[in-house]
């Protein structure tokens, strides 16, 4: 039943964390598929992108990339090869090191992907919103509302997911099949 509620969870919160970045008034009606790859669009747009992430704090999001996959390629490797753990320790914090910058790639394109969703009209006045008091204010509260959204998900979810579990109990039950 974990593995409902772990799907349930992961869900919402994509949800929670796509409506987080994107104002409720810049939203297209229909969802549309993850973008591949960035649409061309002008330095000025991508320029006042960046500020809109930047403004947001977006970076916070994949600061920590390199030093997180660095880890996990680690511990994958370490799985295999528990005798080389000092030489893997050590190998790692070389490549974090080797690496170290290269998740500004990920914000450079983010800023990319969002000045090919909007127009560059449309980008100034989202700058001009998040410069605002009340732009402020969205990205200090974003956080916050986000979380305890994420929270009532996550309790939402379990409820539900027990209803699920036991109505598939009882239709068993019914068909004479105990689970």
């Amino acid at each position: 039943m974990k593995r409902f509620v772990d799907v349930a969870a992961i869900a919402a919160m994509t949800c929670a964390a796509m409506l987080a970045f994107t104002p409720a008034q810049a939203q297209a009606p229909a969802a549309k598929a993850p973008a591949t790859a960035a649409k061309a669009s002008t330095p000025a747009a991508i320029a006042l992108a960046k500020e809109i992430l930047s403004a947001k704090h977006v970076s916070t999001i994949y600061d920590e990339a390199i030093p997180g996959l660095v880890q996990r390629v680690k511990n994958a490797l370490l799985q295999s090869n528990l005798n080389y753990q000092k030489d893997l320790n050590e190998v790692a914090i070389k490549i974090a090191k080797e690496l170290n910058g290269r998740e500004k790639e990920i914000g450079d394109e983010m800023a990319k992907i969002y000045a090919g969703e909007f127009t560059e009209a449309e980008l100034k006045e989202l700058a001009a919103f998040y410069r605002s008091p009340v732009g402020k204010k969205s990205i200090e509260q974003e956080p916050k509302a986000f979380n305890a959204s994420r929270q009532f998900m996550d309790v939402w979810a379990q409820k539900v997911a027990e209803e699920i579990n036991s109505k598939f109990r009882a239709e068993m039950r019914a068909r004479g099949k105990e689970i």
